[in-house]
């Protein structure tokens, strides 16, 4: 199994998981924020396109996480994987048959050469959802847009061998930013995003030594900075800051192999 994150933070966030299982190959988008003409420019540099993909998950409806899915679907027939939460939140007009599967929280999704284990996150969103997927031999797990650790969360998140985790901003920086009272109030509250403590604390949590490629996405690029992630990430794994991957908005983060 691999992973390509094509673009993670406020512009727009879609991750790339690919499974092979031999003869067959299975790829499937988690969020699909961007257009579809930017997100098929993008696939390209992954070395794919949209009509190769087998689904596309969708984690809430904010636009820099549903993005084109719906415009996908019918334009490419990709399935899409998304809450019922969400589904009505985005009110979108029905899909060819086929095309919507409902997912829901600790119900696995088998798809081709992946299962894919939807939980439930703490958001301001309608029923998000995040992801760990897994390909028999190595679990990948995905955490983006979640404002606290719950029981659960911390309990799902062990074990794995690859986590794409969200360091969302500097609780300094925010306090002092020029955003408005009520939404650094909503961005730090218990349903906004995860702070970079906070994910260090989880980080330090779900660490072990077969822990392969840890991932730091959906950065804040006014409340943060990717020298601040590496430094608190490297403390946490014992590594040395400058060689630690952080996702980047417009170029994402090639291609990382979990064996």
């Amino acid at each position: 199994m691999r992973l390509r994150n094509l673009g993670s933070g406020s512009t727009g966030n879609s991750t790339l998981v690919e499974a092979s299982q031999g003869i067959t190959t299975t790829r499937v988008l988690v969020d699909c924020g961007f257009s579809l003409r930017e997100l098929e420019r993008r696939l390209q540099w992954a070395g794919t396109t949209a009509a190769e993909l087998d689904g596309v998950f969708i984690t809430h409806e904010h636009g820099d996480h549903v993005g084109c899915a719906f415009t996908l679907a019918r334009k490419h027939g990709v399935p899409v994987f998304i809450s019922r939460g969400t589904w009505r939140a985005v009110d979108e007009p029905e899909l060819p048959k086929g095309k919507l599967f409902f997912a829901q929280d600790s119900q696995a999704i088998a798809l081709g050469d992946l299962e894919l284990q939807p939980y439930a996150v703490p958001h301001d969103a309608q029923e998000p959802l995040q992801l760990i997927c897994s390909d028999g031999r190595s679990k990948l797990g995905i955490l983006t847009d979640a404002g606290s650790i719950t029981t659960q969360m911390q309990g799902l998140l062990q074990g794995l061998d690859a986590l794409l985790l969200e360091f969302n901003h500097d609780l300094e920086m925010l306090r002092h930013s020029s955003y408005p009272a009520g939404l650094k109030k909503r961005i730090a509250g218990s349903h906004g995003h995860l702070s970079n403590d906070s994910a260090a604390e989880l980080l330090a949590a779900c660490k072990h030594a077969n822990l392969q490629h840890v991932v730091a996405a959906h950065l804040s690029e006014r409340n943060n900075r990717p020298a601040l992630v590496r430094e608190l990430m490297g403390k946490v794994l014992g590594l040395p800051a400058a060689g630690l991957a952080v996702a980047d908005p417009k170029l994402g983060l090639d291609w990382l192999q979990i064996e």
